[in-house]
C-alpha cells in the first residue's frame, strides 16, 4: 500500500514565524513514517513559498531557507492539480498531496487564509475551517460570538484604525467605561505579541499605538486577576476536552518572552484547582469550541478568579506544538503520545475531507 502524502506547511509572513518553525519540527519528527510520506513546504517571512527537501533539524533554526535544494512552490487552488506545483530552472512539475498539516500560527495562516486556499484546492487539512479560524483569530469576533452564546469573557472595547485621528478621546472613553488597569491587544495576533498592560492614560495611549503596529484593529480589555488555565480540545462532531492545565508565569502575564524565551514559567497538569471546577471549565471549553464552529483541534484559554468565576480569554485554532507547548502536553496526559496525536489529527482530517465546518 502506498503511503499517504502529507504536506507540512510552516513559517509564514507572521510575527509568529519562528514559533511555527519549532512547532513544525516537533510535528514532523512525530509523523509515523511507516504510514506517511512527508513533504515540507516553508513560507518565508516575506511570504515566499519554498519546497524544502532537506533535513528536519534545519527547520527550527531557520537554516532551511538557505538550503540550495529549495525550489519555488505554489499550492495550486485548481482542484485538478490536487497539490503543489514546484518550479525549477523554469520548468514546473506537480507533486500530488493527500492532506495538509498547516502549522502556521497567527496572521496569514491561522486566520482562514490558508484554509480558504485549501478549500479551493479541495485538499483536506488538519484543523479548523475558514470561518472558525478567522473568527477565533479576530478577538473582536470571538468576543461577539461568545457573548451571544452566553460564555463569559472580559469586558472589552474595540478601537479601529479609522479612529486614529481622535485616539486620545477614544482612549479616554474606553478607560472611563472599563477602568484601570487594562490590557491592550492587537485584534489579530497571537503568542501575546503586541500585548501590553496599561495602568494609566499615558500607558493606555502608548499600548494602543504599539498594538496598532501589529494590526489595524485593537482590543482593550478589563484586567482579570486569576489563575491562567488552558484546555486542549480534540475532535469533530463529538469533541472531547483534556484535563485543565495551569500556567504559572515568570512575568506579570504570560507573554511571548514568558512562553518561549525566559525560564521560570511553570506548567501544572492537572491544574491546582478542585476537580468539580475543572469539570466545569472543560464543559465551557467544549461549549465555546462548538459555538465558534471549531473542528480538529483548538486550545481554549481561561482565567479563574479568586471568587471562582470562569472567564474565557481566547481560543487558538492552531496552538503551539513545540515539545514544551501546553496542547501536546495536555493530550499526552490523556495517554496520546505525540506521534499518536499527530497521526490521529491527520487521520480525522482525511476522514472529514468534505467538511468545511
Amino acid at each position: 500500500m502506498s503511503k499517504i502524502r502529507v504536506a507540512v506547511l510552516f513559517g509564514g509572513a507572521s510575527s509568529e514565524h519562528d514559533i511555527s518553525l519549532k512547532s513544525a519540527t516537533h510535528i514532523i519528527e512525530n509523523i509515523p513514517r511507516e504510514k506517511y510520506e512527508v513533504v515540507c513546504v516553508g513560507i518565508t517571512k516575506k511570504g515566499r513559498w519554498l519546497y524544502y527537501p532537506g533535513d528536519t533539524f534545519s527547520i527550527a533554526s531557520g537554516e532551511w531557507e538557505r538550503d540550495p535544494d529549495c525550489t519555488s512552490a505554489i499550492l495550486s487552488p485548481d482542484p485538478i492539480h490536487k497539490g503543489l506545483i514546484t518550479i525549477e530552472n523554469g520548468e514546473a512539475s506537480v507533486k500530488k498531496i493527500d492532506v495538509v498539516f498547516p502549522v502556521i500560527h497567527g496572521k496569514n495562516g491561522e486566520d482562514g487564509t490558508i484554509q480558504g486556499l485549501l478549500d479551493l484546492a479541495k485538499i483536506p487539512y488538519v484543523g479548523c475551517g475558514l470561518l472558525a479560524s478567522a473568527a477565533c483569530m479576530d478577538k473582536a469576533a470571538t468576543h461577539t460570538m461568545l457573548d451571544y452564546n452566553g460564555i463569559r469573557t472580559a469586558k472589552w472595547r474595540v478601537i479601529t484604525q479609522r479612529e486614529m485621528n481622535k485616539l486620545e478621546q477614544r482612549c479616554e472613553a474606553v478607560a472611563e467605561d472599563l477602568g484601570f488597569p487594562l490590557f491592550v491587544k492587537p485584534a489579530n495576533a497571537g503568542s501575546s505579541i503586541g500585548v501590553n498592560r496599561a495602568n494609566n492614560a499615558d500607558e493606555l495611549l502608548d499600548a494602543v499605538k504599539v498594538a496598532f503596529s501589529h494590526d489595524n484593529k485593537v482590543i482593550v480589555e478589563e484586567c482579570i486577576n486569576g489563575r491562567e488555565l488552558e484546555v486542549a480540545v480534540f475532535g469533530y462532531d463529538s469533541p472531547f476536552a483534556s484535563f485543565v492545565g495551569e500556567i504559572e508565569s515568570c512575568k506579570t502575564f504570560y507573554d511571548y518572552d514568558a512562553k518561549y524565551i525566559l525560564s521560570g514559567s511553570n506548567l501544572f497538569i492537572p491544574a491546582r484547582i478542585p476537580y468539580e471546577k475543572g469539570r466545569e471549565i472543560q464543559e465551557v471549553a467544549l461549549k465555546a469550541y462548538r459555538a465558534m464552529g471549531c473542528k480538529g483541534l483548538s486550545r481554549v484559554d481561561f482565567f479563574l478568579t479568586e471568587e471562582g468565576e470562569i472567564i474565557l480569554n481566547e481560543i487558538n485554532t492552531m496552538p503551539g506544538f513545540t515539545s514544551i507547548s501546553m496542547y501536546p502536553k495536555l493530550m499526552e496526559d490523556l495517554g496520546m503520545s505525540p506521534s499518536y496525536l499527530v497521526d490521529k489529527l491527520i487521520e480525522q482530517a482525511i476522514d472529514n475531507a468534505d467538511r468545511t465546518y
